[in-house]
């Protein structure tokens, strides 16, 4: 069902907004990022009921629909049932009424339920949440509904043929893991073009990690590009694609934002460029780098308060820093929280993790290369 396609493929991602220094969201810079947006064209926000306790979609009416009108724009936002700490069939239900408020808007266009995966999909089905959305859209509260997605190519297809009226999917797309098992980039696009259903593409430049690549990444695209920053190599990458609905940037700046406007101007990517993302490909995966997005699903329950995604950042940018400076930055983003060496093997991080990585063993290992100095 491609009828509601977007044909500017840019979408404003709302989950990792500027702040300022007190930590509060800076509605100010948001406000200016918005109207570069949708002066440009642009219309699809993109925000959740968890994202930033609940102030990313506060950000949204201040930002947008106090302020513009409501053909303006187009909003998204998603119902999740675990991370959030909903505990019974009637707080999920109570997620969407809660976002409605808070976009203040009478209705949502694209409503999805959050990511699922193995670990949460019963829930979904056990509180009957497929059929409320289904309400939901009968009663004309939302215009569209679908689901973001964080698991296996087989329980996709199972989703897809258990909900067939399902109208698009949000997958997790980017040069860096279009051939990663763990995330089955390219099978699960495959999939949803082979249903008919269009994608919203999440994580292109994979948490940032894209926009600051590796070294060698670095330097092969600076080769090809000395213009163009890194971050617009990925997002041209996965705007590239077809059967798009379209392709979110999280972005936490006005310059993050008047790049990607240019960025996704220059489409799709040339043969030549292709060739460069290949050679950038094949860098990243003599890379051993741990693959955290940066999404924090994992420290919400964490009984140890351990900061899992700034402990693994800190791991990831070592790679030709003095040894000084990554044990200086370790002891800084565990001062007052947890400690790789807290770590209890609960194992909530592991149930809950977009990326399916081994947190625990992980965190062993940066216990034994950050705190046997530290």
């Amino acid at each position: 069902m491609n009828n509601f396609t977007d044909t500017f493929r840019l979408g404003f991602g709302l989950m990792r907004l500027p702040k300022l220094q007190n930590g509060e969201i800076d509605i100010a810079q948001v406000c200016e990022m918005a109207d570069h947006f949708i002066k440009a064209g642009g219309t699809y926000f993109d925000t959740a009921y968890v994202y930033d306790g609940g102030k990313s979609e506060d950000a949204f009416r201040q930002a947008v629909s106090m302020r513009y009108p409501r053909d303006a724009y187009t909003i998204a936002t998603k119902l999740l049932v675990n991370a959030s700490g909903i505990l019974c069939e009637e707080d999920a239900r109570q997620e969407f009424y809660t976002s409605l408020n808070r976009l203040d808007t009478k209705y949502i266009d694209y409503y999805l339920l959050h990511a699922i995966q193995r670990s949460n999909v019963q829930l979904y089905e056990q509180y009957g949440l497929w059929d409320f959305v289904r309400e939901l859209k009968a009663k004309g509260l939302i215009r569209h509904w679908g689901f973001s997605f964080h698991a296996d190519s087989e329980l996709l297809e199972e989703l897809l043929q258990k909900n067939p009226d399902a109208e698009f999917v949000q997958l997790q797309i980017n040069y860096a893991d279009w051939e990663n098992p763990g995330v089955a980039s390219r099978r699960n696009w495959e999939i949803c073009k082979a249903h008919g259903k269009p994608v919203v593409i999440m994580e292109p430049v994979k948490g940032g990690i894209l926009a600051d690549p590796i070294p060698e990444v670095k330097t092969i695209l600076k080769q090809q590009n000395p213009e163009a920053s890194c971050a617009s190599w990925a997002l041209r990458y996965a705007a590239s694609l077809d059967n798009l609905l379209t392709v979110l940037s999280g972005m936490s700046s006005l310059e993050q934002m008047d790049d990607n406007l240019i960025s996704i101007q220059k489409l799709p990517l040339t043969e030549s460029e292709m060739k460069t993302i290949q050679k950038a490909q094949i860098a990243l995966n003599s890379d051993q780098s741990i693959a955290c997005t940066g999404c924090r699903y994992c420290t919400k329950g964490c009984p140890q308060e351990i900061p899992i995604p700034d402990i693994f950042h800190v791991i990831n940018h070592r790679k030709g820093s003095p040894e000084f400076r990554t044990l200086r930055e370790y002891n800084i983003v565990t001062q007052d929280r947890g400690k790789a060496s807290d770590c209890i093997a609960c194992g909530q991080c592991e149930a809950i993790c977009p990326q399916h990585l081994p947190i625990i063993d992980l965190l062993i290992q940066c216990r034994s290369s950050l705190e046997k100095q530290a």
